[in-house]
């Protein structure tokens, strides 16, 4: 499953609403929202994060048609601080361009869900999904 990020304010609230989902918003010293669809589930952000033992674990190197792909994570007081690419190789330079536009994405969309189950970057198929797979491969190593 992949992760969904809720718009808020007045078009999010109508979009939520058409697909069936209900948001809600509150602002006191700081913001936050929450989602769940109308039929009670929990949301992948609200379930309980698996903790992870603290160090430094580097996920399986992924072959794909445009290159290679190998993610490492640093994890302190049971959670994500870091993702790194050591092999973020393409095989010409297209495909290099691609990589290290799509890299940083990925990061922040791994840093903030905590997990593998991050969106994958639009034009960058081949990379997101070595990439997450090269993730889920450090995420199972540190699992405690």
């Amino acid at each position: 499953m992949r992760t969904r990020r809720v718009l808020t304010g007045v078009f999010g609230s109508l979009v939520a609403v058409v697909i069936g989902w209900q948001v809600t918003a509150s602002i006191t010293g700081g913001s936050s929202t929450t989602a769940s669809n109308t039929s009670g589930s929990v949301l992948p952000a609200q379930l309980p994060s698996t903790k992870l033992k603290d160090g430094t674990f580097t996920g399986s190197r992924q072959t794909t048609r445009f290159g290679d792909v190998q993610v490492a994570i640093t994890v302190s007081g049971g959670a994500i601080t870091d993702v790194s690419t050591p092999v973020l190789s393409g095989n010409e330079a297209r495909s290099d361009q691609i990589n290290n536009q799509a890299a940083p994405i990925l990061r922040s969309e791994a840093l903030a869900a905590q997990s593998a189950q991050i969106d994958s970057v639009s034009g960058a198929t081949y990379t997101s999904d070595a990439y997450i797979s090269s993730l889920q491969s450090a995420l199972d190593q540190a699992k405690a």
